[in-house]
């Protein structure tokens, strides 16, 4: 990419490796997959991908449990078939980001596997978070509980125990270590020099940790701390030196590199911190992943973030579906929840999500039709925003999630460490369909690491393509004239509008939506683009692009 800041307004594809595309027939999907199907992508008109985790890995975690930060996953592929990928997507006018995972390793890592080789106090385990247990039993040096369910400290037999804030099998770094430091640059100079032109920084806000407290908190009284400055885990302000040497290796470059942050915050203006050119450059809004297909909670999030990224002088990042989370042609099928429900964290819509899923998917009833068009619109909506778009592969195929997937076949830590509670994110990874039919809907030769269901046939590429009137079509014709509108695109601005609808102007560029479920009249102008048909009104949950 030649343009310094070409990631401000981009449209990011994210893949997930393992499940986009299958070429040597291992079930798993790889990165000659991906250069295979770099035509659909450019097709498509994305202006970058972010690749999430390809390096070796035992899978405990989907990838981001990490043997070696320098080096491809031998299921998935080999460095040399990294560069060519690497130079098919720059051919076709395609950037690459990566994943770098910096919060913690894989305990199959070399230096992890020789921090338990040492004894306590040693230099190998100061690169970790080891700490001895407590009272006359060794008990935990405290009750907190792993993301994944359990306890947050696992023993390894010599009176010590480490800290793992998600599974066990992802030992934490310790960033008061000056060789972590050094190691993570090397990494960031390493893909860098292979051409990747920008990273996803993966649990950003929680690489700077405090334990010297004795003893430490408990977890109530962890779970009732804020994010900040003076929370041991998360957003603490030593961050900010760690991620001002990383600004100094990405201005190495021409251009420079940028960094997106995975930074799940409440507080807006410590957001604002990551997204600054003294930082990474910009941060995830992750605020639409958790709210409801709702026009004043949409207005609010879009006011809020605007602002956000002004402070940063940076660009906000729009975004409703990722690996992580229920599709949202799913989400927005399900039945709104109370107006006023938080936008981030553990609210209402999420605990609907959760219990939706326990039931495989069946209670409450998910109106399919309604949650595709809903998608359509938002994602119309957000295309039209100031700032960059990151979409999820699938999404512009109208995939729901697979809500329905047997126990056996499995593979997301959170089902195994909390059953009964969290059924995982699998169901959001299923590879995807490329054909009608085939042992996997042509994802790959020998079948997929997932099952598939029987109605991604109708969801294929090869369907889709076909038809003129698709989901990929639509995506592939709003992306394009996005392009051709941004050329010539002015400031921001609301405009008013009648209750349950958004209306916004970016110069000539307008856009209508229509969050109720009858329609209101078409605003003046000529229609360029709309999520569903128009003819005199808008639809409810409808989107329309005017000029």
């Amino acid at each position: 990419m030649t343009q310094p800041e070409w990631w401000r307004d981009a449209v990011v594809y994210q893949i997930y490796p393992r499940s986009f595309a299958d070429l040597d027939g291992n079930t798993i999907g790889d990165l000659a997959g991906i250069t295979s199907r770099v035509p659909y992508l450019a097709k498509l008109g994305v202006d970058a991908v972010w690749l999430s985790p390809f390096y070796p890995s035992a899978l405990a975690d989907g990838g981001y449990d990490v043997d070696d930060y320098r080096d491809v996953d031998p299921a998935i592929g080999t460095l040399a078939e990294f560069d060519e990928l690497t130079a098919a997507l720059h051919a076709a006018g395609i950037g690459v980001i990566v994943d770098i995972v910096p919060n913690h390793s894989s305990n199959r890592h070399a230096w992890f596997q020789e921090a338990l080789a040492s004894p306590k106090g040693s230099p190998a385990r100061e690169r970790y978070i080891f700490r001895d247990g407590v009272g006359p039993d060794c008990a935990p040096p405290s009750d907190w509980t792993g993301a994944f369910g359990g306890s947050a400290w696992e023993p390894v037999g010599d009176g010590q125990y480490y800290y793992h804030m998600f599974a066990p099998e992802q030992p934490d770094w310790n960033w008061d270590d000056p060789d972590v430091r050094a190691e993570f640059i090397k990494t960031l100079r390493f893909w860098a020099d292979r051409g990747v032109d920008g990273f996803r920084i993966d649990v950003a806000a929680a690489l700077a940790k405090d334990f010297s407290a004795n003893p430490l908190p408990s977890a109530a009284e962890l779970a009732a701390l804020p994010a900040g400055p003076d929370h041991p885990l998360f957003d603490r302000d030593e961050l900010d030196g760690i991620y001002a040497e990383w600004r100094a290796v990405f201005n190495e470059y021409d251009p420079p590199r940028f960094a997106v942050g995975e930074v799940w915050l409440e507080d807006k203006r410590r957001l604002a911190r990551y997204a600054t050119g003294e930082s990474l450059g910009q941060a995830f809004n992750f605020d639409l992943l958790r709210a409801d297909f709702r026009a004043a909670d949409f207005r609010d999030i879009v006011t809020t973030n605007l602002d956000i990224a002004g402070i940063a002088g940076s660009s906000s990042t729009w975004v409703l579906s990722n690996h992580d989370v229920v599709r949202h042609a799913s989400r927005y099928g399900l039945p709104l929840t109370t107006p006023g429900a938080p936008f981030v964290g553990q609210g209402p819509t999420w605990d609907r999500d959760r219990k939706w899923l326990l039931t495989g998917g069946t209670d409450p009833a998910q109106d399919v039709g309604l949650g595709l068009r809903r998608a359509k619109a938002a994602t119309a909506f957000i295309l039209a925003l100031p700032g960059s778009t990151y979409l999820y592969q699938g999404e512009e195929l109208g995939l729901r999630e697979v809500a329905d997937l047997p126990a056996s076949a499995r593979q997301d830590p959170s089902f195994f460490r909390n059953p009964g509670f969290e059924v995982g994110r699998d169901g959001c990874r299923v590879p995807l369909p490329w054909t009608a039919c085939g042992p996997s809907f042509g994802f790959g030769p020998a079948g997929a690491h997932l099952p598939q269901p029987a109605w991604f046939a109708a969801y294929a590429v090869s369907v889709e393509d076909a038809d003129r009137d698709s989901t990929l079509n639509w995506y592939r014709a709003a992306l394009k004239l996005r392009k051709e509108l941004l050329a010539a695109v002015g400031p921001f601005e609301w405009v008013d509008s009648p209750a349950d609808t958004l209306h916004f102007r970016r110069g000539k560029w307008q856009c209508f939506t229509n969050f109720a479920d009858d329609p209101v009249a078409l605003p003046a102008g000529e229609v360029l683009l709309a999520s569903s048909p128009v003819d005199g009104a808008v639809p409810g949950a409808t989107t329309v692009w005017l000029g």
